[in-house]
């Protein structure tokens, strides 16, 4: 498939900037109320309910698998040193623990050379050292902190914002209550820069309620990165390449996935990562595999699915990678036929958007 297939006018008052049932007062919202899609793809059927309904689609014995990620606040902004010219740090990942080195992301780049300082914090509390061009954009900081890991830690991600997605930050600023709207409430493992948007809407009354019902519940791990995020500069896909994440499929995920799908239950992936994860861990007869490692699939269609039988995700940007997932879980013109449905009726795009359930 081309590229400019997957291009549909979205306007901008279809993108969510906020959780659809957020409330600026008190600062809450139901994360399981927001609009669901569900989309019937050996039919085309479409039904609109809401996300805590998605419960009544699935019986005991079938199993959810999430990614329990944790992200940090990755975006800090510092000053150079001598000029003083503003400068935008993007937290990749953690590199040496103990020397306290990161790759990141500068921008503006051109500004930024090796051996140049930056300071962070209205008192320029936290100082970092470039030490190396790795990329056109990034480059490696050595942070010049002395005190124990778990500190530099905290002061780190105390002059981070939440490192919300050019779509919703074009139009406001982070704010201090995105670090925990950006997160699923079973995040544990740190170390995504980009939330797994459509695990934010299982609160802790839909789990429980899927506990009770005897649904199961597994748990993967995949830092999120910006690779899904960029745009896609060819037009045919299979010259696409996309950046690698780190992933990590424990063994209690699989016999809880395996033992499912040997029952003949429903596997469900809960967003993007989930899906590309399974279908990175599968081995023989669609049985998953501990994993730990790194993966950069990319799935376009057509693409047969090994593993999960239905899937739970946002509604996704025009030309993204995410959509081309989609689109090869559900069906080209089955998922493009429901996107045209949601662009009609009152359905939001984007992390703080809605969701879709594909099932058979």
């Amino acid at each position: 498939m081309k590229l400019s297939q997957f291009k549909f006018k979205l306007p901008d008052e279809k993108i969510a900037l906020y959780p659809r049932t957020y409330d600026p007062e008190t600062k809450l919202y139901n994360r399981d109320e927001a609009k669901l899609m569900v989309v019937h793809r050996q039919t085309g059927e479409i039904e609109h309910r809401l996300f805590k309904d998605i419960i009544e689609y699935f019986d005991e014995g079938d199993a959810f698998v999430f990614n329990d990620t944790r992200v940090f606040p990755a975006r800090l902004y510092g000053n150079k040193e001598k000029t003083g010219a503003k400068i935008e740090v993007f937290l990749l990942r953690e590199l040496n623990e103990e020397m306290r080195l990161w790759d990141v992301l500068v921008d503006p780049a051109r500004k930024i050379r090796i051996g140049n300082k930056l300071y962070f914090g209205e008192d320029d509390s936290m100082v970092a050292e470039v030490i190396d061009n790795t990329t056109s954009r990034g480059r490696t900081l050595r942070f010049l902190y002395d005190g124990k890991h778990d500190d530099f830690k905290r002061d780190l991600y105390n002059l981070g914002e939440a490192p919300l997605p050019d779509d919703i930050r074009s139009r406001r600023k982070a704010e201090p209550e995105d670090h925990e709207r950006f997160q699923t409430i079973y995040a544990t493992k740190e170390g995504a820069v980009t939330a797994p948007s459509s695990g934010l809407h299982f609160s802790r009354e839909l789990m429980k309620r899927m506990e009770i019902k005897g649904i199961e519940q597994a748990f993967i791990t995949m830092h999120a990165g910006l690779g899904s995020f960029r745009s896609i500069d060819v037009e045919d896909l299979t010259k696409h390449k996309t950046d690698s994440e780190q992933m990590f499929v424990p063994a209690d995920a699989c016999n809880i996935v395996n033992t499912a799908k040997d029952n003949g239950h429903k596997i469900c992936a809960v967003g993007n990562t989930v899906l590309r994860a399974l279908e990175t861990a599968v081995g023989p007869g669609g049985r998953i595999k501990e994993f730990e490692g790194w993966t950069n699939k990319f799935i376009f269609p057509p693409y047969d699915f090994t593993v999960a039988d239905a899937f739970v995700v946002n509604f996704q940007m025009p030309l993204s990678t995410m959509l081309m997932l989609v689109a090869s879980f559900g069906g080209f013109e089955v998922v493009m036929d429901a996107y045209n449905e949601a662009l009609k009726g009152d359905y939001m795009f984007g992390t703080y958007g809605d969701a879709m359930l594909i099932i058979d």
